[in-house]
């Protein structure tokens, strides 16, 4: 079904969107307060240079399908669902300038008040912090038209995905699309925009949608920023880097997949500290700078220590320590983030009880025991022979790895009991501050 559509901002974003949304069969208004670019849409010329641009722009004014107007009022009235495209650029500290999304919020909802009974869809399109819809484009609307959100108008967050260069290629082929909403009948009116798009459909929480964008980004330019490090050693060293990144891009498995982009604790053992610390080394030897791998460690570091802070913060001096080995299935110590908790809570006189099945035989099969009685000398005094052992002694419990065995304390654990949670044990359980802390959620 078709949906009438008014676009505000007529800049990148907006452009290909009015374009492609009229492409899939909507009616559709361009909004903006320069007349050059309303002009442009006009005449059916796109207001950007981008390879298919023009002729879908041209395509579409022909069809009727494509118009623009500076009139708020004129957009609004005459859509059911209105997309903010506009510009959020950077301040001089970093921080984002909203004034432009504010003030269309504004202007759309002075608007609303001219609508009685027809419902209106606002959908923020632009790139925004997490908080933004709900702090200032609700306020916003709410303000200007005297209504509330959700009941009469909805507001959405719908992050778009558009590689400038490829945009029309990225609106008809995506990996999803996502709407962020706060009631379904806000989600199914921006969900029928993309009934025709062979891709699916996320309906999240407005906040999720927000963050999204952002991690898609940051992670973008993390792994523009770790390929160039790899190169640049490589090309000290001799070695042909693109060789290098074409076999690491084949491992999809480990390398390019969901494997290890899990929000938790700091990672461990024999591999990934040695070898970070190894590189590193050898680019300040050969005077390539690595920055971001260097970086992986300190930030590495900074969720030990955030995990130390979070069980100092419980005020307890009776702590529980399930799970000390890295990760579940191992009594691999070295290295193991958990070892180095322990030895600063050690250190600040807490007492411990610690439980973990795998080192406990390690006790006696010796794999570890070396590295382990030499890093924590007392460890044995420690140990307690089962969880509810370690249960019983202990005013907050610590769970340390994802061991399937402590994913089941929920219903052993007592009355003003305090957990610590650094693997989601008990999945989607948020931090709520009274019982339960998770690390990363």
């Amino acid at each position: 079904m078709s949906s009438k559509v008014s676009v505000f901002g007529l800049g990148y974003v907006g452009c290909v969107s009015a374009a492609c949304f009229a492409k899939e069969g909507h009616d559709v208004v361009g909004v903006d307060v320069s007349q050059s670019k309303v002009d442009l849409i006009n005449k059916g010329v796109a207001t950007i240079v981008e390879n298919g641009i023009s002729e879908l722009v041209a395509e579409m004014h022909k069809a009727g399908r494509l118009r623009a107007t500076t009139s708020v009022e004129d957009a609004v009235l005459a859509s059911d669902i209105s997309l903010v495209c506009v510009g959020t650029p950077s301040a001089a500290n970093g921080s984002l300038d909203l004034s432009y999304v504010e003030r269309v919020s504004g202007e759309i909802g002075e608007v609303l008040k001219k609508k009685p009974g027809r419902r209106h869809v606002v959908v923020i399109r632009s790139t925004v912090l997490p908080g933004s819809t709900h702090d200032l484009v609700v306020p916003a609307l709410e303000r200007a038209s005297g209504m509330k959100a959700g009941e009469g108008f909805g507001v959405s967050m719908n992050p778009e995905f558009l590689r400038e260069g490829t945009s029309i290629k990225d609106f008809y082929d995506p990996p999803f699309s996502v709407i962020g909403a706060d009631e379904e009948l806000t989600a199914s009116a921006v969900s029928a925009l993309y009934a025709s798009i062979d891709a699916p459909v996320h309906v999240v929480a407005i906040r999720v949608a927000e963050m999204l964008k952002y991690a898609c980004n940051s992670f973008h330019g993390v792994k523009v920023g770790f390929a160039n490090e790899i190169g640049n050693i490589c090309k000290a060293l001799d070695v042909d880097s693109h060789e290098v990144m074409r076999l690491f891009c084949l491992d999809t498995k480990l390398n390019i997949s969901p494997y290890y982009l899990k929000p938790g604790f700091a990672f461990g053992g024999s591999c990934l500290p040695k070898d970070l610390r190894a590189i590193t080394y050898k680019g300040r030897q050969i005077d390539v700078p690595t920055p971001m791998l260097a970086a992986t460690l300190e930030s590495n570091q900074n969720q030990i220590d955030r995990a130390c802070d979070m069980i100092l913060a419980t005020g307890a001096r009776r702590v529980g320590i399930l799970g000390l080995a890295f990760k579940e299935g191992t009594d691999d110590m070295r290295e193991s983030p958990m070892v180095t908790v322990v030895e600063r809570l050690i250190g600040k006189g807490i007492q411990l009880a610690i439980f973990d099945r795998e080192v406990s035989a390690s006790r006696r099969v010796g794999a570890n025991k070396e590295y382990l009685e030499r890093e924590l000398p007392h460890i044995w005094q420690l140990t307690k022979p089962s969880i509810d052992a370690v249960l019983a002694v202990s005013d907050v419990v610590v769970i340390g790895n994802g061991s399937p065995e402590f994913r089941s304390i929920e219903p052993k654990l007592r009355d003003g009991q305090f957990v610590v949670d650094f693997v989601r044990a008990f999945g989607p359980r948020r931090s709520d501050g009274v019982s339960y802390d998770g690390i990363c959620w």
